[in-house]
This record gives C-alpha cells, sequence and structure tokens, in this order.
C-alpha cells in the first residue's frame, strides 16, 4: 500500500480453542494485511483461564482491543461462532457511538438467531443430554472413540454453546443505537447445510450499510483453505483504499 499502513484483520474462530486455524493465514492475504487471531481466555494459547460465556464478560475481555487509538482502519472475521463474537463486538461499538471496522466478515454462520431450537439449555442441560445431542441422540456409543472424545472436549463445548445462546439472547434486545451501518461480507460454502448461501439475505436485516455475498468450495471448514484468506485480503485492500479516498485533502 502506498502509504505503509496494513489493515488490521481480527479474526475470530469457530471456537474458543481454535485461533490455530488462522495460522497460514499471514501467506494468503496478500500485502497489506496484518492478520491479528484473536484468543479468548481459556482457549487455546490463553492456557488455564476461565473460560467466557456472558455476553457481558466477552465484551469485557473484547472491547480493549477496539477502543484505544489506531493507526489505521481494520476489519473482522468471524466463523461459526467467531461470527457471533464479530458481530456482537461490532454492534458494541456502535451502540457506543465508537468507530467500528471498516467492514465486519462472518462465515459459516446463520444470522441472529442461529442457535437451533432443538438444543437444550446448555446452563441447564446434564453431560449426559448434551452428550445425547452433540453424538447425534445416541448414534455415538459412548465407548466408541468418537464417544471418548465427545466427553473430553465437553467442558469446551458447553462453553461455546453457552456463550453462543447468551449472544442470541443479546441480539434480539433493540438496539438504542438502531441498526449498524456497517458494510457487511457474508462468506457461505457450497456444501454446508448449516449456513447456505441463503444466509446472506438474514445477515442483510442487521445493517443499513451494503452487504455482500461470496461463496467459497469447501463446507463447514473452509477456514482452513486458501480462498478465505485470499478473498478477505482482497476486501482489506479495496476498504483500505476506500478510507484514503474519503480522507478530505488540505
Amino acid at each position: 500500500m502506498s502509504d505503509g499502513q496494513s489493515v488490521r484483520l481480527h479474526c475470530f474462530a469457530h471456537s474458543e480453542g481454535g485461533v490455530s486455524v488462522f495460522d497460514h493465514w499471514a501467506a494468503d492475504t496478500g500485502h497489506g494485511v496484518d492478520v491479528a487471531p484473536v484468543p479468548f481466555p481459556g482457549g487455546g494459547r490463553r492456557g488455564p483461564e476461565r473460560r467466557v460465556t456472558t455476553h457481558e464478560a466477552l465484551l469485557t475481555e473484547l472491547l480493549p482491543r477496539f477502543t484505544g487509538p489506531r493507526p489505521g482502519p481494520y476489519a473482522l472475521y468471524g466463523h461459526g461462532l467467531g461470527a457471533m463474537v464479530a458481530f456482537t463486538v461490532t454492534r458494541a461499538l456502535h451502540e457506543a457511538g465508537l468507530p467500528g471496522p471498516a467492514f465486519l466478515a462472518v462465515g459459516a454462520c446463520p444470522p441472529p438467531p442461529h442457535v437451533p431450537a432443538e438444543l437444550p439449555d446448555a446452563r441447564a442441560a446434564t453431560d449426559a443430554e448434551l452428550l445425547d445431542i452433540l453424538g447425534g441422540k445416541g448414534a455415538v456409543p459412548p465407548s466408541s472413540d468418537e464417544g471418548i472424545w465427545l466427553r473430553a472436549m465437553l467442558p469446551v463445548l458447553r462453553a461455546d454453546l453457552e456463550l453462543a445462546q447468551a449472544l442470541d439472547e443479546a441480539a434480539r434486545k433493540p438496539s438504542p443505537a438502531g441498526p449498524l451501518t456497517t458494510p457487511i461480507l457474508v462468506v457461505a460454502s457450497q456444501g454446508n447445510p448449516l449456513a447456505p448461501a441463503g444466509i446472506a439475505d438474514g445477515w442483510q436485516q442487521w445493517t443499513a450499510g451494503p452487504s455482500w455475498l461470496r461463496t467459497v468450495p469447501d463446507r463447514h471448514f473452509f477456514v482452513r483453505g486458501r480462498q478465505l484468506p485470499r478473498l478477505l485480503g482482497r476486501a482489506c485492500r479495496v476498504a483500505h483504499r476506500l478510507t484514503q479516498e474519503s480522507v478530505p485533502v488540505g
């Protein structure tokens, strides 16, 4: 970029421990983009901290990243649950009257409310009830490798589901600041029944700004491929150019 600045692309993973999926992105987003994975407390590289499971705790943890001085434009991308996290942060900045991202990108996630009604309340469900749902209503025997994996991952899965439910509940409440004005880029995949291309219509209702839909190959975990970071890299460079063009000269 001509002015030497980079667009910082803050990335939120599909699970609290999943930021490693962004490890290869710096090589694919291209010039002028600074990839910044955002770890959550208690997940992945943040060690044994308590996991975030409420709307209030999430914003207490994350908002300080976006309220201080910034040298240039930035963007947010969230995948799966991370899309709801990125949306929640963007909405909180809007309600506080603070500058938001140049654009919000959401992938593999239907718009709120997005938690399926058949899922139990993670805050009240027993381990057995959650395992029954997550294992396909008894389709996975508890003694199988998959059943053992589900039991080992249950604390993470429960925390993810609790947070998803909390963010859905917060999103349903009317915003005193009205709808977002932030542009939204919706990324869907060709083989993902959980979040097909039709989800773009639902996301469009959450902003008064422009919205776009882009589809990429693969299924739910297209975040691991190369097309998504390339797409977002191009979007960041366009956002930077538009920001520079809107700055008055003299």
